[in-house]
């Protein structure tokens, strides 16, 4: 099985129980535990290969789990999730479970992610305004990442999908020339 069929079946499967009515955790919450928990291991590459490696037995990978989840906090539903990745020994598919689960909640949130671009760090008001034009544009909630480009003169170009909206002076001044070539 592909890393990312097993990344789909186990993010699908957290969220249909942090989704649920009786769920007492809040998806974004399980989100940020898990991606707490993740943090840390990237940041620890010794507590990574003592997780990953087959020669620490279960018990003990989960006894370490434990530790780490007590000092983090988290939540009995992401650390289920990660006692089973240890006993199907899965833990290495973490971060991609994660990213993945990520786009499933937003989809089924209601929520459209888009990646932004601009030649330099939006202000809060910047980005509210953009933030309320897309929504209004595509009909849907927006979950924005940003990104500074130093190619763009000014503007901003937003990604949602497969559908780029562009709205920087580059974008801009190929729309004339194509207006200006075809009026020739």
């Amino acid at each position: 099985m592909t890393v990312s069929a097993v990344a789909s079946r186990y993010a699908n499967a957290v969220a249909d129980v942090v989704t649920s009515a009786s769920s007492p955790l809040r998806p974004e919450i399980a989100l940020a535990e898990l991606q707490a928990f993740e943090t840390t291991l990237r940041n620890s590459p010794a507590l990574e290969n003592a997780l990953i490696t087959p020669a620490v037995a279960a018990g003990r990978k989960k006894a370490v789990v434990t530790r780490v989840a007590d000092a983090l906090q988290l939540s009995r539903i992401p650390r289920n999730l990660l006692f089973v990745l240890i006993d199907h020994r899965r833990i290495a598919a973490l971060a991609s479970i994660i990213q993945t689960l990520e786009l499933v909640l937003d989809e089924r949130l209601g929520f459209a992610r888009a990646e932004v671009s601009s030649p330099r760090e939006l202000t809060d008001q910047q980005r509210a305004t953009l933030n309320s034009r897309l929504e209004q544009m595509t009909g849907k909630r927006i979950r924005m990442r940003f990104a500074v480009d130093d190619s763009l003169i000014g503007g901003v170009v937003a990604r949602i999908g497969s559908t780029v909206y562009d709205g920087s002076v580059r974008g801009e001044l190929a729309a004339l020339e194509r207006r200006l070539c075809a009026e020739s």
